[in-house]
């Protein structure tokens, strides 16, 4: 199930990257097997965070198509193959980093009581990783920098749980989010 995770999470990125809908379908799927090998591990953050996933990419779905359908009957809207994308306000900026600091401390306290191994990390990488969906959704270029930072982390802390396809998966995931990062910025054109 790692490397199936490993598989579709490889093709998800790339379909991220350019920024294409179909990765949202792949997510579903990623989402599912990571969901399991989570749980297995007892990584409950990791695996609720994977549900948060699932849930995103339906939503994630339908918001990318109906944000296609406003771009294309703009006169003014970018050319195809463009990126689209959306400006970070001063507000979800300063939300998502209350929600981040408040989110990680009392997920990790829920973990805690679950007995978590990882509390702490599993928990920052969680309610990091679930602003940065949050972006992605949005179409907010910084997303990527938050996925730099949890794709990182989820490394380390899968390489410490002795679950190596999911560490060289978040390892390529954290070069995917380098490359996304500059494939957006180069190719990127404000929508709203």
């Amino acid at each position: 199930m790692e490397i199936f995770t490993l598989v579709t999470g490889v093709i998800y990125i790339i379909l991220e990257i350019r920024q294409k809908n179909l990765m949202w379908v792949v997510g579903i799927l990623t989402s599912v097997a990571a969901m399991w090998v989570f749980f297995r591990q007892g990584l409950y953050a990791s695996f609720g965070l994977n549900t948060y996933y699932l849930v995103t990419s339906v939503v994630g779905l339908w918001q990318w198509r109906k944000d296609m359908g406003k771009v294309s009957a703009d006169p003014d809207a970018p050319e195809d193959g463009c990126i689209r994308l959306k400006r970070l306000s001063l507000k979800t900026l300063v939300l998502s980093v209350l929600a981040v600091v408040a989110g990680t401390v009392a997920l990790a306290y829920l973990m805690e009581l679950l007995e978590n191994p990882m509390s702490y990390l599993d928990s920052a990488v969680a309610v990091l990783s679930a602003v940065a969906t949050w972006w992605l959704v949005r179409c907010y270029i910084q997303q990527w920098w938050l996925w730099i930072a949890a794709d990182t982390v989820s490394t380390i802390l899968c390489a410490s749980q002795g679950l190596w396809w999911m560490a060289v998966l978040y390892a390529a995931y954290s070069i995917s989010a380098v490359i996304g990062y500059i494939h957006w910025k180069k190719h990127g054109r404000y929508i709203a």
